[in-house]
């Protein structure tokens, strides 16, 4: 009896352990990576490119803005692709990126210029940035365009 009792719990510490590895698991990125691919997705976003952007997303991914929710690349593409003919001009200071297991929180400051109005739209954003495979799987901004700033 005492045999089998053994055998379930190495057994179990097995599976456990075989499971829990990356051959199983989503790989994890470093911390340098994900600044990267920050860095990276901040220049595409200020020279609009949107092949670029949306190929940093998993096939799945999501871009979540205030009041906009794109799912999946085709149609991060699409939406991406809308914001192009209305807004020009983009303009992103890194303030701070504070960096988590496969995710990441992004404080930076926004411009940007509305085509038809020549309206400069400026905002304090934070992004929730989660990753895997080494690419975006989820983008949440958070947008403060009401407090004064000393720009």
């Amino acid at each position: 009896m005492l045999w089998l009792f053994q055998s379930l719990v190495l057994g179990t510490i097995f599976v456990s352990l075989i499971f829990s590895t990356p051959l199983f698991a989503s790989q994890s990125m470093n911390q340098e990576d994900i600044q990267i691919l920050i860095e990276k997705t901040k220049d595409a976003w200020v020279a609009q490119d949107i092949d670029a952007l949306a190929q940093f997303f998993t096939v799945d991914g999501e871009l979540i803005v205030p009041s906009q929710c794109w799912r999946g690349q085709e149609e991060i593409r699409e939406g991406l692709a809308n914001f192009k003919q209305q807004y020009s001009d983009v303009k992103i200071d890194i303030h701070r990126i504070i960096i988590g297991e496969n995710q990441a929180a992004v404080e930076w400051y926004y411009e940007d210029t509305e085509k038809a109005t020549g309206l400069r739209n400026k905002a304090d954003d934070v992004i929730v940035v989660d990753f895997k495979d080494s690419q975006i799987s989820r983008w949440r901004e958070y947008f403060d365009t009401q407090t004064p700033t000393n720009r």
